[in-house]
């Protein structure tokens, strides 16, 4: 046990902010801080993929990012055009035609994010992820995204119920490791099938499994499409649950980030109104 004060002193990095690249998320109090566990909840293929990527490759940050749900090929191309802000298609057609020399440099100075693309990861693979990590950097990873956390191998789950256990233990194994690793660990989930387009503010109720009890931080993430911005996709990012700040269950308080379709870069919506940073 500690006294108030000692727990001054053995705290560690726990609380610490990551770098958050977004002005407006901060503007809802959203900070990604050490030694917390949140969730990403949005329908398939509305972009919390690349919003956990744009993040992890924000800022010289020791990351940590479990691709089960994409492959190599996709999360390097990706991850090069939001380095290098080159069109995406380009550089796929280049890693293709193995003519990829020029970007070699780039990427090797990304020395401090590592991926693992196995389709099915166990929290065993993770374990010994994190303690090669620590054993090759001398420390622990500040992020570690898991994309998704349906894909952790965490044995069979034989009905709805047990998916629900399922899921409510590994986000209880998940809390664990941000604790023990001093990490921000965001796991990335789906939603139920009534917000799986994508297009309409999810709340926290809409999250698969209703987990909602263990992440200190959910996010839900809907897209718009906005032909005054060259066809650019918008997510509006909404803090449906945030023990630190702004929260609106409902979803209808977001934070607005611009999809470039080129790059794969978010920013800000600069245009701030009504309840919509």
């Amino acid at each position: 046990m500690y006294s108030l004060a000692q727990s001054v002193r053995i705290k560690g990095a726990a609380g610490e902010p990551i770098p958050n690249p977004s002005k407006a998320l901060q503007k809802l109090d959203v900070e990604f801080r050490r030694g917390e566990f949140s969730l990403c909840s949005a329908g398939p293929g509305t972009g919390k993929s690349l919003f956990a990527l744009n993040l992890a490759l924000f800022g010289s940050m020791p990351s940590i990012y479990w691709s089960a749900d994409s492959n190599a090929a996709t999360q390097l191309s990706r991850a090069t055009a939001i380095i290098t802000g080159d069109s995406v298609k380009s550089i796929k057609a280049k890693l293709l035609s193995d003519d990829f020399g020029e970007y070699e440099r780039v990427l090797g100075e990304r020395w401090w994010i590592r991926f693992n693309y196995d389709a099915t990861p166990s929290p065993a693979d993770m374990e010994r992820d994190l303690a090669t990590y620590f054993e090759v950097f001398g420390c622990y990873p500040h992020l570690c995204v898991v994309d998704n956390i349906t894909n952790v191998d965490i044995g069979g789950s034989p009905d709805a119920e047990s998916f629900t256990f399922g899921l409510e233990g590994m986000c209880e194994y998940l809390n664990d490791m941000a604790r023990e690793t001093q990490s921000h660990v965001m796991a990335l989930h789906h939603v139920v099938g009534e917000y799986s387009d994508g297009l309409k503010p999810i709340p926290l109720s809409g999250v698969k499994g209703k987990i909602g009890r263990v992440p200190s931080l959910i996010l839900t993430i809907h897209r718009e499409q906005d032909d005054e911005m060259g066809g650019n996709q918008i997510l509006n990012v909404s803090p449906v649950k945030n023990r630190e700040g702004v929260v609106d269950a409902s979803g209808g308080t977001f934070a607005a980030l611009e999809l470039d379709s080129q790059s794969l870069r978010l920013t800000d919506v600069v245009d701030i109104s009504g309840t919509n940073f």
